[in-house]
């Protein structure tokens, strides 16, 4: 076969609804009697698996006329070695993309939406039969590539974890977590439900609805409309993070002045976890991707040293 490039294309796909039905009930059919036993449409369940099937045929027969493809589930990739040289392709949700593109380096990664009918997909900017004309675009440096600024947290006992949309700092639980918080020259203890820290792609997510919830609050205890300056949306590759404090309760031990602001170049944000147990940093939304920031850990919030790259 007279292939293209004999670089790996690496093809991340996930587990459909359907499929973690089956995980947890084994069969199709007592997926099935359980979630019409509930009341609800399980025909949309088998439409999504159908399709999303689909879509990894389709692409698997394209990209095989082009190079060598591996597919992998978005289970493996914390712990899969991505080749310097790899072409990788997330078929998913934007959620897929975003998983995936934290663990790479200076690669590239392809958004690829399995059906548009139902997905919007913000980072999918293709469709599956678009990979035989996008593919060798790209194996010619022929396609621009938009860059997204990811935020880093290292931990003062070596670990570290990257954040794509956000990162939150707190309890693994509900309870209250309890911190030092310094920023510049400004430093408190607190008592809250954690932190959260947005990039730009993550401006429209968490960070908003935080502000937003804020604002609701303000504005009907004081008995009228507030409004922001500005937008909290900001470029997705801006050399900026956006952090906010959730909750923050003032008591004898703790303050709520530090609460909201911005981290850049030269001036990181910086929390020493006051929590015995169960302290914890994850990325994205996923809590199962985390370090553990218990009693005495020092995490230091800055810009990652790396961009994040999606092929436009």
């Amino acid at each position: 076969m007279d292939r293209l490039t004999e670089n790996k294309i690496i093809l991340v796909t996930r587990k459909t609804k359907l499929d973690d039905l089956v995980a947890r009930f084994n069969t199709i059919a007592q997926a099935q009697f359980y979630v019409q036993h509930l009341g609800a449409d399980f025909s949309d369940y088998l439409r999504e698996h159908e399709q999303y099937t689909r879509a990894i045929i389709r692409a698997g027969e394209i990209l095989g006329k082009l190079g060598r493809v591996q597919v992998i589930d978005r289970y493996l990739v914390p712990n899969f070695i991505f080749g310097k040289d790899d072409f990788i392709i997330a078929l998913g949700q934007d959620g897929l993309v975003v998983n995936v593109l934290k663990y790479l380096s200076s690669q590239a990664i392809i958004g690829v939406n399995p059906d548009p009918e139902r997905w919007d997909g913000v980072l999918l900017p293709f469709v599956v039969d678009d990979l035989g004309k996008i593919i060798p675009d790209v194996f010619r440096n022929a396609r621009p590539v938009k860059e997204i600024t990811m935020a880093k947290a290292s931990l003062n006992d070596g670990q570290a974890i990257y954040g794509v949309n956000d990162l939150f700092i707190g309890q693994k639980t509900h309870v209250s977590a309890r911190y030092k918080i310094q920023l510049g020259k400004i430093c408190e203890n607190h008592s809250s439900s954690g932190i959260i820290v947005s990039t730009g792609l993550g401006s429209t997510g968490w960070l908003r609805s935080i502000v937003s919830g804020a604002l609701g609050v303000v504005s009907n205890t004081a008995g009228k409309e507030i409004k922001i300056k500005s937008s909290v949306r900001f470029p997705w590759g801006a050399d900026q993070l956006f952090f906010s404090v959730r909750e923050p309760f003032p008591s004898k031990t703790s303050t709520v002045n530090l609460v909201f602001g911005k981290i850049e170049p030269g001036r990181p944000l910086k929390i020493v976890s006051q929590m015995p147990e169960n302290g914890v940093i994850f990325s994205d939304g996923v809590e199962n991707d985390f370090v553990t920031f218990n009693s005495g850990v020092e995490a230091t919030i800055t810009l990652a040293e790396k961009k994040g790259k999606i092929v436009v």
